[in-house]
């Protein structure tokens, strides 16, 4: 399953995070987009923003924890593959990805390095939950995300504050996968 994830990302490692429908509708337009994490949306519009983006032949990552009306509860990830048709989640919440590993979806859990003891928890919580892929944010600390690619045995996705072509360039070469950003013309490069 994981495979069609890294086809996609190694194609174009620029991973388009969208937080309006400005950038819904600009990223379904642009070709070399080719995953899109979804930080917005409701129960009422969510199943139509996944459907854009998958019908523009797109891999669809919702942020579950950004959806108005869910709750922090494992439901919202049934929810999440049931109404919507979602490729996968994201979420800092393990619950929440142990959830969605069990229902065959995209896992990646969102990790806010602020410190060290913020860096100590992502191997914790890597061990009990075993996310698909791990994003790290601020995505422009390339000592940070260089020491992370060595701790983890899984992929890193580098999220926040990307912007411009030397923040990808410099994630790319500390060992991140992908960067991820809201940053249209970050999308574009």
């Amino acid at each position: 399953m994981e495979q069609k994830f890294y086809d996609m990302v190694e194609a174009n490692p620029v991973i388009a995070a969208i937080k309006d429908m400005d950038g819904l509708e600009q990223c379904c337009q642009l070709q070399d987009v080719k995953v899109v994490f979804v930080l917005f949306g409701d129960i009422c519009n969510i199943t139509q923003i996944v459907k854009e983006i998958r019908e523009s032949g797109k891999l669809a990552i919702v942020h579950v924890d950004l959806i108005t009306g869910l709750g922090a509860k494992e439901i919202a990830v049934d929810f999440i593959q049931k109404q919507t048709g979602a490729d996968g989640i994201i979420s800092t919440k393990p619950a929440m990805i142990r959830r969605a590993k069990e229902l065959g979806l995209y896992t990646v859990m969102r990790f806010f390095l602020l410190d060290s003891m913020s860096f100590d928890n992502i191997e914790k919580q890597l061990a009990a939950v075993k996310p698909d892929f791990v994003e790290i944010l601020p995505g422009v600390m390339p000592k940070i995300i260089k020491r992370v690619c060595r701790s983890v045995r899984v992929q890193v996705i580098a999220g926040g504050l990307i912007t411009d072509k030397e923040d990808i360039m410099a994630a790319l070469g500390a060992g991140a996968m992908a960067v991820s950003s809201t940053n249209r013309k970050v999308w574009m490069m």
